[in-house]
C-alpha cells in the first residue's frame, strides 16, 4: 500500500493524502484581488490528486506586496473574491484548501520579468512605494532601502496578520500558512543578516525570534483552532554570519508552543551573492527530517521532488510528513493522478474526466508505461455508468 497516498493529519484537519500544491506567485490580482487566472490555475491544481492545494503568497497590507500583481487580504472586495473562489474550488474535488499569508518587507515593491523569471525594484513612474524592514538595509545596491520599522510599525504589521487571519476564516479555508522564508519580513527579522536592532526586536536570537512569536500568537487567537496553522520557514541562510538550521529547530520548538501545527522547511534567498549548493534532488530533505525528529510539529519537506517513487521514499521513511511541490505542478496539473497510477493507489478521478482513467483509455499504458495502476475497484462518491479499474475500455468504444 503506498504511503504517499494514505490519510494525513495537520492539527485538527485530515487531509485525502500526502501530496501538497505548494503557493505559487501567479502575479496576476489586481489591486490585491484575485481574478479569473486565479480560478482557472487552481481549479486544474485541485483535479491534480493532491490532498491539499496551497493559495500563492498573500500580503496582509499593500505595503507588503511583492508586485502590483500579488494577492492580498486587507479588505472587503479582496476577501469576497477569496471567499467566491473558495466556493467555487470546493465543488471541483475534495483536496482541502490553504493560504499563505506574507509581507515582502524590504522585498516589496518589485516587478517581475516573465521572460528572465527575476525581481527587480519597480521604477517610481509605475508606482513604486518605500518598503519598510526591520534595519534601513537595501536588498541590493540598486534596491530602494527600506524604511527602518518603529516599535508602533511593527505592532500593526503584527495586527495586519491577525486581521488577515480573521479574514481568511471567514472566506473558508481549511489551513494558513505564513510565509518565514524566502528573504519576506518574518525571514528579515530572524536573519543577524537583515536584523541589525539593538532593542528587543533584534541582537540576541531569542530578540530575533521574538516577531514570529508575536505573528504566530495573534495569528493562532485568530485563527480557529480546529484549522490547520502552518509557517514556512527558513531553514538556513547558507553562510556563516546567518541563520542555521540549529536556529530553525530551536524557533519550530518555540512555535510549537505557541499552537502551530506545522512546518514546511526551505531556505537561503536573504540577500543576493550568498554561495548555495547546487539543488539536486530532495535537497531540503534533511531538513524537514531535522524538525520532525525534534518536535511534534507535521513536517512538510519541498524542493525538487519531481517522481513519485522520491515522494513515496520520504514519506515511507518518515523524513517528512508531506511532500509539496511547485514547478512539477505546474509541468503536470496531473502530477498527483499520474503518481496514484504509478504507486498502484486507488484514487478518485473527477467524474467529467473518467474516460482517461487507465481501465477506460487503451492508450493509458502507452503514454504511461511505469505505470502499475491497482486491480481493486474504485468507490465512487455518487452512481456513475463508467468502467472500473477491473472492467477494460470495449475496444473502439468512445
Amino acid at each position: 500500500m503506498s504511503v504517499l497516498f494514505s490519510e494525513g493529519r495537520i492539527g485538527g484537519i485530515s487531509i485525502g493524502n500526502r501530496i501538497v500544491v505548494s503557493p505559487m506567485c501567479q502575479y496576476s490580482a489586481v489591486d490585491g484581488v484575485a481574478q479569473d487566472w486565479h480560478l482557472v490555475h487552481l481549479g486544474s491544481l485541485m483535479m491534480s490528486g493532491a490532498g491539499l492545494v496551497i493559495l500563492e503568497a498573500t500580503a496582509v497590507e499593500a505595503a507588503g506586496r511583492g508586485t502590483h500583481g500579488c494577492l492580498g487580504l486587507y479588505d472587503d472586495t479582496q476577501e469576497a473574491a477569496l471567499t467566491r473562489l473558495v466556493g467555487a474550488l470546493r465543488k471541483l474535488s475534495p483536496a482541502k484548501i490553504g493560504l499563505q499569508l506574507t509581507h515582502c518587507g524590504r522585498k516589496a515593491a518589485t516587478r517581475t520579468i516573465p521572460e528572465r523569471w527575476r525581481g527587480e525594484p519597480l521604477p517610481p513612474e509605475e508606482g513604486a512605494w518605500t518598503p519598510v524592514a526591520p534595519s534601513p538595509i537595501a536588498y541590493d545596491p540598486d534596491w530602494q532601502t527600506p524604511d527602518e520599522l518603529d516599535e508602533a510599525g511593527i505592532l500593526r504589521i503584527i495586527d495586519a496578520f491577525a486581521d488577515s487571519t480573521r479574514r481568511a476564516a471567514r472566506a473558508g479555508f481549511d489551513l494558513l500558512e505564513l510565509h518565514g522564508a524566502h528573504g519576506y519580513l518574518i525571514h528579515q527579522f530572524l536573519s543577524p543578516i537583515t536584523n541589525r536592532r539593538t532593542d528587543r526586536w533584534g541582537g540576541s536570537a531569542e530578540n530575533r525570534n521574538r516577531f514570529a512569536v508575536e505573528v504566530v500568537r495573534a495569528v493562532r487567537a485568530a485563527w480557529p483552532r480546529e484549522r490547520a496553522l502552518g509557517l514556512r520557514m527558513n531553514s538556513t541562510d547558507w553562510t556563516p554570519e546567518g541563520s542555521t538550521l540549529d536556529d530553525a529547530v530551536a524557533l519550530a520548538a518555540a512555535l510549537e508552543a505557541e499552537g502551530l501545527d506545522y512546518v514546511v522547511m526551505s531556505s537561503g534567498n536573504i540577500r543576493p551573492g550568498i554561495a548555495i549548493p547546487p539543488a539536486t534532488p530532495g535537497h531540503q530533505v534533511p531538513f524537514a527530517q531535522a524538525v520532525k525528529e525534534a518536535t511534534g510539529l507535521a513536517v512538510m519537506a519541498v524542493g525538487m521532488i519531481v517522481e513519485a517513487r522520491q515522494a513515496e521514499a520520504i514519506v515511507t521513511t518518515g523524513a517528512a510528513d508531506f511532500v509539496a511541490l511547485a514547478r512539477p505542478m505546474l509541468d503536470n496539473p496531473r502530477w498527483g493522478i499520474h503518481a496514484a497510477a504509478e504507486l498502484g493507489a486507488d484514487i478518485a478521478y473527477p467524474p467529467q474526466y473518467i474516460r482517461a482513467r487507465p481501465n477506460n483509455w487503451l492508450g493509458f499504458r502507452h503514454v504511461h508505461p511505469q505505470a502499475n495502476p491497482p486491480a481493486s475497484t474504485l468507490q465512487l462518491d455518487r452512481p456513475r455508468s463508467v468502467a472500473s479499474w477491473d472492467r477494460p475500455e470495449t475496444p473502439g468504444r468512445r
